[in-house]
């Protein structure tokens, strides 16, 4: 029978799983960080390595698989996803092998059907959109220089702005400064401020305070609020732009939201976005993936194979529970 090796490398964590034709999970593992802008490809490469191995043990020799369907972050543009492609090809993992952008397994992992939207707000920020023909719409998803807003660090350095110009004047009362200089234990916002610029603190932990940037926003803070207007505003304009130029807007379409700033379900930014597509997007339908997106991963590869539907299902159960009722 033939197997599929499936890989969700996310900025955070690669997991990869083995998975049979027919749907079944023969092994599992875990990785560290999938972060080929600033380790290298190759060792990008590695850490799939490596967790295949923690799945199969320390003996494994590849190939690993009959197919290999890697998506992972990094994978931005056309030339990074064949960049990745090769090097995974020399390390002969598998005998084919495809690489994507992981929003593309998001979207197969909670859609109903292999195609719609999928957005992630996660550290950063991006979308996807696959049409019933296969066309497809996306963005860069570069950060700012790409016209990208927020996400899970944009968030947190809006956050220490405003925590920073509260606190030498230069702007308005909030209770965002608080909740920085609780968070990372400091006297002074500034004093986080230079601790990032010197090295000391790692820019990653500002993901850290969208939990106080939630709390602020219920608790009416208007500078937390206006922030969470504007990343809804984002959330549904990079998936109302995709349905628009799939042609998707006209009728019924899923769209499939996931990264943790979206799946932590705050109730204020769960119901702007909500607001936005019913506004913009009416017959949309909002999920939220509650499986990983390994999983999307995994059925992508086992579409490949040409898979009986069954194996889908037997997949989703390994993985349970599956798609959440609607956003």
């Amino acid at each position: 029978m033939r197997t599929v090796l499936a890989v969700d490398g996310g900025n955070s964590k690669t997991d990869v799983a083995i998975v049979a034709e027919d749907g079944t999970v023969l092994a599992r593992g875990r990785g560290a960080g999938f972060v080929p802008q600033s380790a290298g490809v190759p060792a990008a490469i590695d850490v799939i390595g490596e967790a295949v191995l923690r799945a199969l043990g320390p003996g494994a020799r590849p190939p690993y698989a009959d197919r290999v369907a890697a998506y992972v972050a990094g994978a931005d543009l056309p030339v990074e996803e064949e960049l990745l492609r090769e090097e995974i090809l020399s390390r002969g993992y598998g005998g084919e092998v495809v690489v994507a952008n992981d929003t593309f397994a998001l979207l197969r992992a909670g859609a109903s059907e292999p195609w719609g939207v999928a957005v992630v707000c996660g550290a950063g920020i991006n979308a996807v959109g696959v049409a019933p023909s296969g066309e497809v719409a996306r963005y860069p998803a570069l950060g700012k220089i790409s016209g990208d807003w927020g996400g899970g660090l944009g968030l947190g350095e809006e956050v220490l702005w405003h925590a920073v110009r509260a606190e030498d004047g230069r702007g308005p009362g909030t209770l965002l400064l608080e909740a920085v200089r609780g968070f990372f234990g400091t006297r002074l916002a500034e004093d986080v401020v230079l601790g990032l610029h010197f090295g000391e603190l790692p820019s990653d932990r500002l993901h850290g305070l969208v939990p106080a940037l939630f709390a602020a926003a219920a608790e009416g803070d208007a500078i937390a609020r206006a922030l969470m207007e504007r990343q809804a505003d984002e959330v549904a304009v990079m998936g109302v732009v995709a349905m628009r130029r799939l042609g998707l807007l006209s009728g019924p379409c899923e769209v499939v939201l996931g990264g943790g700033v979206l799946t932590a379900r705050d109730p204020l930014l769960t119901g702007l976005v909500q607001e936005r597509y019913a506004a913009q997007a009416p017959q949309a339908t909002l999920v939220v993936a509650d499986v990983p997106p390994i999983v999307g991963a995994a059925l992508l590869g086992l579409d490949h194979l040409g898979a009986a539907p069954d194996a889908a299902a037997r997949l989703r159960g390994a993985f349970a529970p599956t798609i959440s009722t609607p956003a």
